[in-house]
């Protein structure tokens, strides 16, 4: 369907006719059912698969595989995940160390995959650069969010300061404070890889249904227009789809997150720009910048987007003027050179935020669920681990996945936080991102008395605090 090709860059790329794989068409029993053709759904089959090849496992997709958050993302592969320093910090020194370095592995293991199988998805691990790049307040809060990240026992080698000559080896802004490079991030065409993905678990035995969305789920069933899949293990991998399958919208939120490709861009204005390497970046306000060079040399960059009142998806995403504004106008503060360039793809996609921005990765085996979700935006390489982590979790493998502050083995979806009732949360979150945006036009003026910059700085911090 050409609907499906028109919800990325990414997919539009895709160079593979956009057929729908068969709709489920008749009874089913297997052992697993997992829904969802997303990262985590397919992540998670694939390292069952190749731990316990006899399963059989069956995967139900709504739409086609990458149609959600997997289809639309910004393309990093993160060795992260969101909140992770406050999760782990408890954690005595040396199995903290262990925790990071689990989680550094992330883009290893993705390019791994991706070698073994076969996969062309235009994998690069540049490293990340985050610069303060606007505002001489972004230089401080950096160095402040560095000084933190070797407080927790990482080194140099994780995360070190880049002065101002440092960082334009890499990437040059229009005016650098400097900036924070870290080498565990990965940048890839992620339509590529859910397709690649879908391909590859087919070859091993899943068995993988299109175009046909879920209605119900419930332990050991779920439930589709016209059929019945009995399991004995349900995982929803819908992440902010979560919404509509009761009651996981209780727990999983969707918001927004919206992004711009430009035309492919000239080698005269990348040779001003840089990220010769593949390296992804992001400017340090709160706006939640974040961008890459695509493999056919365009600038891809997104920011922060919104949450709709009452949690409810976001269908419709052709972008508005003000929102393809707002990221021209962030990527040109960066790049003036690119004021004037054609931007030729504007899309969004709808994520899972969870309780407290906390991930979590969860398996009940007295009800036979499992999911992984909550990533919060990170959630390429976030569902790399939680797929290896369920299938660890599900054929009770005792390893260093399972054993993590994010995991929980017992107690089913009733240990995680749900979420506030209407309109708090509408209010709150609207309020939260309403001081982001005032603290940035704030600091972005370089007229702003200093007592506004710190008023506004110091709001914007205390509303983030909600955040956690």
């Amino acid at each position: 369907m050409s609907a499906w090709r028109n919800i990325s860059l990414w997919m539009d790329q895709l160079d593979e006719p956009l057929t729908a794989r068969a709709s489920l068409a008749a009874d089913l029993k297997v052992d697993v059912a997992i829904i969802g053709a997303g990262f985590t759904g397919l992540w998670t089959a694939y390292y069952l698969k190749r731990q316990a090849p006899n399963l059989s496992i069956a995967i139900i997709e709504g739409q086609t595989a990458g149609f959600g958050a997997s289809g639309r993302n910004g393309g990093w592969v993160m060795g992260n995940l969101l909140n992770e320093d406050r999760m782990l910090a408890a954690l005595p020194a040396e199995q903290r160390r262990a925790s990071y370095d689990l989680l550094h592995g992330i883009p290893d293991e993705v390019g791994a995959v991706i070698e073994r199988e076969g996969i062309a998805c235009d994998y690069r691990k540049g490293g990340a650069l985050y610069c303060a790049a606007r505002y001489p307040e972004q230089e401080t809060s950096q160095r402040e969010w560095l000084k933190h990240l070797h407080g927790q026992g990482l080194t140099e080698a994780d995360y070190r300061w880049l002065d101002t000559a440092a960082l334009a080896e890499q990437i040059r802004i229009a005016t650098p404070f400097g900036g924070i490079y870290s080498p565990h991030v990965a940048t890839i065409q992620p339509a590529r890889l859910v397709r690649g993905l879908a391909r590859t678990v087919e070859r091993m035995g899943v068995a993988l249904y299109e175009n046909t969305p879920v209605t119900d789920w419930q332990p050991g069933k779920v439930t589709t227009a016209g059929n019945t899949v009995r399991s004995h293990w349900v995982i929803p991998a819908v992440e902010g789809y979560g919404v509509t399958l009761p009651p996981l919208g209780r727990f999983q939120l969707p918001v927004q997150s919206l992004l711009i490709a430009t035309e492919p861009l000239s080698e005269q204005l990348w040779a001003s720009i840089g990220l010769e390497h593949g390296q992804a970046f992001g400017e340090s306000s709160r706006q939640v910048t974040y961008g890459q060079r695509s493999a056919d040399n365009r600038l891809v960059f997104g920011a922060r987007g919104g949450y709709q009142f009452g949690g409810r998806l976001r269908q419709d995403f052709n972008l508005t003027d003000s929102e393809i504004g707002l990221r021209r106008y962030l990527f040109g503060e960066l790049f003036p050179q690119l004021k004037d360039v054609r931007v030729t793809h504007a899309w969004g996609g709808n994520l899972g935020m969870s309780r407290r921005f906390r991930p979590h990765m969860l398996c009940d085996h007295a009800s036979g669920i499992a999911l992984a979700g909550g990533y919060g935006g990170e959630g390429v390489g976030a569902s790399n681990l939680g797929g290896r982590t369920l299938a660890d979790l599900i054929l009770q493998r005792e390893t260093d996945l399972v054993r993590q502050p994010w995991v929980t083995a017992t107690g089913g979806l009733a240990s995680l936080k749900a979420w506030e009732p209407e309109p708090c949360r509408w209010l709150g979150y609207n309020a939260i991102i309403k001081s982001f945006v005032h603290e940035d036009q704030t600091l972005a003026n370089p007229h702003a008395a200093p007592w506004r910059r710190k008023l506004a700085s110091q709001l914007a911090g205390f509303m983030e605090s909600f955040m956690h």
